[in-house]
């Protein structure tokens, strides 16, 4: 009989930057999915992978002197990287630059502009740099980006258009009528009265004010912008063609599900439908936006300085502990959090605790009353019934809550599993039962049920911890590691021999790792205050002088281009500026107290250009820009936004 398909995507990850353990969440998150599904028997295909083209990606790739090419390829190598760390099955990575995803999406354009689905046109409006989005005055929120909050910048740019307005109501008719297209409940309806309803306009698809990108095929000023780029991937990476699609696209598309963070479940639920609506294709069956991972309350944001990186936490509790707290934290619908304290207190109780002790003294158990042979289920009693019914039945609100999504919820299920053995031991006390000859059957029966609930509980448990399942299972010394077999208790046969027992988890000193995390912030701190320090001596420092002296002094006006975070140091920003000599300038500027990078970038400064360069935390500075003490902990940058890039002040 053939498997039944299953096709579940990620998003893919934008390679302005190395994700954080915020980002990381959502590849374990569609790893769980994908593993669970597998287990059922489905034949899944499972695509995750990176964006690559835009205005940040060349921007940020010019700062760093090298081409935009080789700038992704450092930044997408350490995206894999990370998915391999965290141990997810994904069946193909797809990188936006490769050469089969350009030519299609190039195809793509070409299709829906002949049919008229793409128009020139320009777009006058507001721009802001991060989201690479334009918004109208009545999409900003307090002048601000409506998706980030950011500053937004005012743009002219001729564009062409695909035509959202036209399919409107073909959309709003097929979200009625596939209720769970969109999912949960509240993102449908935020996208239907927030979006749909208002009314669609039509979406710039292509931009002139930069050239990283894929270029439009018959007008080569223009390249494509991210929209049609990034969200065909879910159709190139199985082979796609307008011009006649591979035996991998038809056999997996449509998509089951499109796994997404809930900040662009917009362009998944309307950009993205409406593309395929004009290409003829069929839609994806579902969009599952699921929330953040907070640090904290806050969002993690490099910016607030409350980053955590995958590796930092694999390196101090192991793939499977970080995998286990990411799933089990995660509400369904709300976003989570984590801190190092709340990560230790569940490794401990939940891990070392309810889970690894139950493994280790159950295995020791019957290898020190029965030399590990496992003895046979004969003594019941109905204590016994009462596990026996609770593993038996577990799978039901496992599989109830995987398939909904309900991730914490599935993890709850298997985790009483073991909470319940736990409450058993208590119960049938086996180690008062071994004192009594007359009761070695009663302590045979009361170890059986332990090993095979334990091995129930592996097989539920291994699309979150693959590994420990693997683990428990080298413990128990069994193969029977199937699906079906959860849904009836006793498939381990009497006589069976069990492994040797081994810690899972070993339980972690919670004050000696927390002084240990302390220490190495602390440490960083310092390093960041004395690199600051030489900052402000270079600010600061300046003596009385004559009018001679002052003549020598070398004033520009200049645009910033870029801008962003110096590392280690709190206070400095790092500007790439163009004071229109040809050669692009860097500048570190102490001002990052007040300023966000997105703040600065396309605004006209004053900057000493004659300056000796100084090196401030690893950054070359060539110059500084002017800027005004206006009271207590207050400075404001100078700008002189209408003036043309190059004036002399004088």
């Amino acid at each position: 009989m053939e498997k039944k398909k299953y096709y579940i995507t990620t998003a893919i990850a934008y390679t302005s930057r190395k994700p954080h353990i915020g980002n990381s969440y959502e590849i374990v998150l569609t790893d769980a999915i994908a593993r669970f599904k597998r287990l059922q028997g489905y034949d899944v295909f499972f695509l995750t992978g990176t964006d690559e083209h835009g205005q940040k990606i060349e921007e940020y790739a010019k700062t760093a002197g090298v081409t935009p090419k080789e700038y992704v390829d450092k930044v997408s190598g350490e995206i894999r990287e990370i998915c391999d760390m965290l141990n997810t099955t994904y069946d193909k990575f797809i990188r936006t630059t490769d050469d089969y995803h350009e030519k299609c999406v190039q195809k793509i354009f070409k299709k829906l502009y002949d049919q008229g689905d793409i128009y020139k046109g320009s777009y006058e409006g507001h721009y802001c740099v991060p989201c690479e989005s334009f918004f109208t005055d009545s999409q900003l929120v307090d002048g601000k980006c409506p998706d980030c909050g950011r500053e937004v910048t005012n743009a002219k740019e001729e564009a062409y258009f695909l035509k959202l307005s036209k399919y409107q109501k073909r959309l709003e008719e097929h979200i009625e009528k596939n209720p769970d297209f969109i999912y949960p409940e509240s993102r449908k309806k935020e996208m239907l009265n927030n979006f749909i309803k208002p009314g669609l306009q039509d979406l710039c698809v292509s931009r002139t004010s930069f050239k990283w990108g894929i270029p439009v095929t018959f007008d080569d000023k223009h390249v494509i912008y991210v929209w049609i780029d990034a969200l065909s991937n879910y159709i190139t990476a199985l082979g796609y063609d307008p011009d006649g699609s591979s035996e991998l696209y038809k056999k997996y598309w449509p998509a089951d599900v499109h796994i997404i963070g809930k900040d662009i479940i917009r362009f998944h639920t309307i950009y993205w439908p409406i593309m395929l609506m004009a290409l003829g294709e069929p839609l994806p069956k579902q969009v599952y936006g699921h929330p953040w991972l907070l640090f904290g309350e806050d969002k993690m944001s490099k910016s607030k300085g409350n980053v955590i990186y995958a590796e930092d936490l694999v390196k101090r509790f192991g793939v499977d502990a970080v995998r286990y707290y990411l799933l089990s934290e995660m509400p369904h619908a709300q976003d989570g959090s984590i801190s190092y304290d709340t990560m230790i207190e569940r490794f401990n109780s939940d891990l070392a605790n309810t889970l690894g002790n139950l493994v280790n003294r159950t295995v020791a158990m019957v290898n020190k009353y029965f030399d590990g042979v496992l003895p046979c289920n004969t003594a019941l009693e109905p204590v016994d019934d009462e596990l026996k019914t609770l593993v038996s039945n577990a799978y039901k609100p496992f599989e109830q809550a995987m398939d909904t999504f309900h991730i914490a919820d599935a993890l709850d299920a298997v985790m009483s599993i073991a909470k319940r053995c736990n409450k058993y031991i208590d119960e049938t006390m086996p180690w008062a039962l071994a004192k009594d000859e007359e009761k070695k059957d009663r302590l045979s029966t009361v170890l059986y049920n332990l090993v095979e609930s334990i091995r129930i509980l592996a097989v539920l448990i291994s699309p979150f911890m693959p590994e420990t399942s693997k683990a428990i299972f080298a413990q128990l010394n069994t193969d029977i590691t199937d699906y079906e077999s959860v849904k009836t208790f006793g498939a381990i046969k009497e006589g069976a021999k069990v492994g040797t027992a081994s810690p899972l988890f070993a339980r972690i000193d919670a004050q000696k790792m927390i002084e240990e995390i302390k220490a190495e912030t602390e440490a960083k701190i310092k390093a960041e205050q004395a690199n600051n320090n030489k900052v402000k001596e270079a600010i600061e420092g300046v003596a009385q002088i004559g009018i001679d002296d002052f003549a020598k002094v070398e004033l520009r006006v200049a645009e910033i281009k870029d801008c962003e975070h110096v590392k280690r140091a709190k206070k400095l920003l790092k500007l790439t500026l163009d004071d229109g000599t040809g050669k692009p300038r860097t500048v570190a500027s102490g001002i990052a107290k007040w300023y966000e990078p997105e703040q600065l970038i396309g605004h006209k400064v004053i900057v000493v250009a004659n300056l000796k360069p100084a090196t401030l935390c690893g950054v070359e500075s060539a110059g500084m820009i002017l800027a005004g003490d206006c009271g207590e902990d207050d400075v404001k940058v100078v700008f002189v936004d209408s003036m043309p890039v190059g004036t002399k002040i004088r």
